[in-house]
């Protein structure tokens, strides 16, 4: 087994953060091809499948990828790792839920600041108790400053759009707890996600294998949620012509695979932190060079974002032991 090999924080970090410029273009060609077909779960559908087809021809293409394909079944059958991570593309298609279910109802800012505490405070859990091929790190108060600061930055970020008309301005708070749940626990296990596809990708020997196995669990996981829905509601709407509808998947491709390869260099929080920061950049960049009708960058916007920023690199510098307790008295 061939483990892929560890990469220095200055190196991983930036492309943690390009990894994250995709989720923001994957959203808005999914949401794009769900008012399209009028069926946010077939959307979904439409993206994992198309990614799914994207990992098999990369798999059968590429000889790394025919090494990792040849490596899946003997990990899991030896159980190199928990059998149970195979499954870490469910984790996928629940975040896709949770967009298709609560973004009408809460509104872009409040999903997105609810997947981004739940995903911070599981970074740190995860990360503590080891579960991430990275093994265990400490949970230090500068990394609590930063995760803190982290949450506060992206919730002025998007603090414009709480005023924009979205579905979840001015409604009762009692009312939207339980749909706020929903993002807050996908946000949650995505931490959990990376953990297990980081862990596989270290037996798989490439993060290949790891996203081809994600794109077959949640594939399998949202067609047969749509087979319920057709039965149900029916189809909606007939898929487009329009070639650009059916990127969304290979972009899920980019982040998935580059988060499993980075959380056993950089560990499940710093990973996560510089793909929330990617996510804000790209949001930020396509406002700017394409904005959606109604799309107004604010100066919260682009502040909330540079804190964003500076809030990572305070959680990723490595910070000596004792900062925040200052100096101990000699003697």
């Amino acid at each position: 087994m061939t483990s892929p090999p560890r990469l220095p924080v200055l190196a991983g970090l930036p492309l943690a953060v390009g990894a994250g410029l995709a989720i923001p273009v994957q959203g808005r060609i999914n949401g794009a091809l769900g008012a399209r077909l009028n069926d946010g779960i077939a959307a979904a559908v439409v993206s994992f499948s198309t990614g799914l087809l994207v990992m098999i021809l990369i798999s059968l293409v590429l000889p790394r990828g025919r090494a990792g394909l040849a490596a899946i079944l003997p990990a899991v059958r030896t159980r190199a790792f928990p059998r149970i991570y195979v499954l870490a593309g469910a984790i996928g298609a629940l975040f896709v839920f949770a967009q298709s279910f609560t973004v009408g109802l809460l509104g872009v800012a409040l999903f997105t600041v609810a997947t981004v505490t739940g995903q911070t405070v599981s970074g740190l859990l995860v990360d503590r108790l080891g579960i991430g091929p990275a093994g265990k790190k400490s949970v230090t108060g500068i990394r609590i400053i930063g995760c803190v600061l982290t949450i506060a930055a992206v919730a002025w970020a998007v603090s414009p759009r709480f005023s924009g008309g979205g579905a979840g301005t001015g409604a009762d708070p009692a009312a939207l707890l339980v749909p706020l749940l929903l993002p807050v626990a996908a946000g949650f296990l995505m931490s959990f996600q990376q953990a297990m596809n980081g862990t596989a990708t270290v037996h798989y020997g490439t993060p290949i294998a790891a996203t081809l196995v994600n794109f077959v669990a949640g594939t399998i996981v949202l067609w047969a949620a749509f087979a319920v829905k057709l039965a149900v509601a029916g189809p909606g709407n007939p898929l487009p012509a329009d070639w650009w509808y059916y990127l969304g998947g290979p972009m899920g491709c980019v982040f998935i695979g580059l988060g499993a390869l980075l959380v056993r260099s950089l560990g499940v929080l710093v990973t996560g932190l510089g793909m929330i920061a990617g996510q804000l950049l790209g949001s930020l960049a396509l406002d700017l060079v394409l904005p959606a009708p109604g799309t107004v960058v604010a100066p919260a916007t682009v502040l909330g974002t540079l804190l964003t920023l500076g809030a990572i690199i305070l959680a990723t510098l490595p910070w000596p032991r004792g900062a925040l307790r200052g100096r101990r008295p000699v003697g």
